[in-house]
């Protein structure tokens, strides 16, 4: 969320920002009225308040009983003009608080000015596409050949955009989640095993709600949200809290799997496992001062890189334009890796700095250790990485001329040995 007082001093900032991310930037003027409205009638409420509170003074040193009753009569009317104020104050203070909630984060200057992806920066490419000397199957074909992805099975039980892993495939996904967050361990941060469901709040606070309530499972009985991602939950938990200079940075990384309507994306990636409404996502997230942000920011995208690299995966990283950035993101980076049988680059992790953006939403700040005002920190998160399309790239860019596919040797401590995974 942003800083009204930001809004109010720099508005032209705004509308460029919203402008730049190729949003109507009318909303300023909305966001604009409704508060100049609310502090004229926060002005009205006060002066009226202090106007009863000093004639409840003078009445009580009133001797004649006929001008004491009429003071009483007037002053019960400027009480019922107050009551009707403060409902105006707080429904003007709703809308206000909506119209602000809506608003995205603004691009970090470093962020490229474009309209959509096809502006995107590929920053660098790291690794040799693989070479084959036969035809590479797609992964819709080396799943089922192998007997470890049944597409009809997981329709039958579901419907669309579901599957099941069965033996070697289903073990080759808890084994790059497993791997994920050992590597992530190892490089300075501690696992959480999060709920997997959240209440509103939590999900107002990571900047899902409002704005993508329509991509979401909600259970509304018990207003429960199934998590889109790891970020959410691990944002929530800071939540309401006031954490000390001498804690941050947080590094957290956590393994949970994710939930969308994919209402989005529609009519896209409807074969394979690229684009399902459940997947398996392994997520880094930094709770930090304010000042380190950018720091951190380069340490999760080397994370994330790294995951990438002990896999053997040839990838790349594109710098987000800001027509392609997230909501709550002030900078973007994005980790593609290549799939030799789709023949294209599919996004493994988005790494993001969101700075103070999410901090306000769910009022997490830390205590200077000069003891001066507490301040919001910065949010950073990152997949590391998102299992679906890691998976297909692991079985697309490891097969083999017989249809066989060779498991990493990061991978096979968790595979019991197992180097090679062939037909069932």
């Amino acid at each position: 969320m942003l800083d009204l007082n930001l809004i109010r001093e720099q508005p032209e900032h705004v509308r460029q920002s919203l402008r730049n991310r190729q949003m109507e930037a009318g909303i300023v003027d909305t966001i604009l009225s409704l508060d100049e409205r609310r502090r004229a009638l926060l002005t009205e409420v006060e002066a009226l308040k202090a106007e009863r509170n000093a004639v409840s003074k003078e009445i009580g040193r009133m001797k004649d009983p006929l001008e004491r009753q009429a003071k009483i009569d007037t002053m019960r009317a400027v009480g019922d003009r107050i009551a009707s104020l403060d409902r105006q104050v707080n429904a003007v203070e709703e809308e206000l608080r909506a119209a602000i909630a809506a608003l995205p984060n603004l691009p970090d200057p470093r962020t490229p000015i474009g309209k959509d992806e096809s502006e995107n920066v590929v920053v660098k490419t790291v690794g040799e596409l693989p070479d084959f000397d036969f035809e590479p199957k797609i992964h819709w074909e080396l799943g089922p050949a192998l007997g470890i992805l049944d597409f009809e099975r997981g329709v039958k039980i579901t419907g669309s955009r579901f599957y099941v892993l069965s033996g070697a495939g289903a073990r080759l996904q808890r084994a790059l989640i497993a791997y994920m967050l050992d590597l992530h361990i190892r490089q300075g941060y501690r696992e959480q095993y999060p709920p997997f469901m959240v209440k509103s709040a939590t999900l107002f606070g990571a900047g899902q709600l409002p704005k993508f309530a329509d991509n979401l499972y909600h259970d509304a009985e018990e207003d429960l949200w199934m998590v889109p991602t790891a970020e959410v939950p691990l944002t929530g938990l800071h939540m309401d809290e006031i954490l000390e200079e001498r804690q941050l940075p947080l590094l957290y990384t956590a393994y949970t799997p994710c939930f969308r309507r994919e209402k989005m994306s529609a009519g896209r990636d409807v074969r394979g496992i690229k684009r399902g409404h459940q997947f398996d996502k392994v997520e880094m997230y930094i709770f930090c001062k304010p000042e380190d942000s950018d720091v951190m920011l380069e340490k999760m995208l080397r994370d994330a890189e790294e995951t990438c690299a002990g896999l053997g995966l040839p990838y790349r990283i594109k710098q987000l334009c800001t027509g392609d950035l997230g909501f709550a993101s002030a900078i973007t980076y994005d980790i593609e890796v290549w799939a030799a049988g789709l023949q294209e680059w599919l996004e493994v992790s988005s790494v993001s700095n969101v700075t103070d953006f999410q901090a306000r939403r769910a009022n997490i700040k830390y205590r200077p250790a000069d003891g001066s005002k507490a301040r919001l920190v910065h949010t950073l998160n990152g997949s590391g990485l998102g299992l679906p399309r890691t998976l297909i790239a692991v079985l697309e860019n490891y097969q083999q001329a017989d249809g066989s596919v060779r498991v990493p040797e990061a991978l096979r401590p968790w595979m019991g040995g197992l180097d090679l995974i062939q037909p069932e």
